[in-house]
């Protein structure tokens, strides 16, 4: 029986050409729609971790620290449940920074560093938040040894608040195009269905059974949906190799292999079945 619908499936391409290439163009936009907007989903997702992980934090200490105090202190720091990386900046070592990023050589007018020691922390994703990071920089701040803590506290709040927004926007959006695109296919089906009346009324009077009826179609919608699949991820990879020569920007866009090709493939089929089941709901064996 399985062979039947599989063979009745194919052959439903060949009598309805028409059909076939509209349910297949249908098919493909929103194949690719759905899929570049649940991978722009798990890019935003990796962009707001990048950003987190790179949110660092200079804790600077107090000139009568000895090198014993700085060590236990750093110790403590690092076992904090908060800490994700620790690195020490000794006064020359800031002093080098200085002169780098400014080309200013104090030295030259002062006869001592006047700039501290440090430490430069970078913290866990989960706590790169607004509250977390203020209760960070409090329990940091209190600790014996340290001077002041000091972030980018204004940007990072605003870039923390513009990629959520962003990941709303995608959410919503993608909502929307999956809501089109099944309609796309819902109408595609139905218009298919409804070119297939007579056929469709002849079986049942030779005595069709109702999965005779139903299963071509729906399998003939889930071959669609893999076409549509290989079509989608051909666009896919010609995006891919023309994001080849701007390297920042395909590095940004790069995505697990396998997960990208079981997503791309998967999409259409279940959209297919999804949606031809569903059109196919009020086909019963009444004449």
């Amino acid at each position: 029986m399985i062979f039947f619908w599989l063979k009745e499936s194919i052959k439903l391409i060949g009598r309805a050409k028409s059909s076939f290439f509209l349910s297949l163009i249908s098919m493909s936009i929103s194949v690719f729609l759905i899929t570049a907007s649940l991978i722009s989903i798990q890019l935003s997702n990796e962009l707001q971790r990048n950003i987190k992980q790179n949110v660092s934090i200079n804790i600077f200490l107090k000139d009568t620290l000895t090198n014993k105090e700085i060590s236990q202190l750093q110790s403590r720091i690092k076992s904090s449940y908060f800490i994700n990386t620790i690195n020490y900046i000794d006064k020359n070592q800031a002093a080098k920074e200085f002169i780098k990023e400014t080309g200013e050589d104090f030295r030259k007018v002062l006869d001592y560093n006047p700039l501290p020691a440090s430490f430069l922390i970078t913290l866990k994703e989960g706590y790169v938040e607004k509250d977390s990071l203020n209760k960070v920089v409090s329990i940091i701040s209190g600790y014996n040894g340290v001077d002041d803590v000091v972030f980018q506290q204004g940007f990072v709040y605003k870039i923390l608040s513009f990629i959520k927004r962003i990941q709303t926007y995608i959410f919503v959006f993608t909502g929307i195009l999956f809501f089109i695109s099944i309609y796309i296919v819902f109408s595609t089906v139905k218009l298919v269905t409804k070119s297939k009346y007579e056929e469709l009324e002849t079986m049942k009077l030779v005595g069709a059974k109702l999965s005779t009826i139903k299963m071509p179609i729906v399998l003939n919608c889930i071959l669609i949906g893999i076409i549509a699949g290989v079509i989608s991820l051909g666009v896919f990879y010609l995006l891919n190799y023309y994001l080849k020569s701007f390297e920042e920007i395909h590095q940004m866009f790069s995505i697990n292999n396998l997960y990208f090709l079981v997503l791309v493939l998967g999409v259409g089929p279940i959209i297919g079945s999804m949606v031809s089941l569903f059109s196919l709901r009020k086909i019963s064996l009444k004449i």
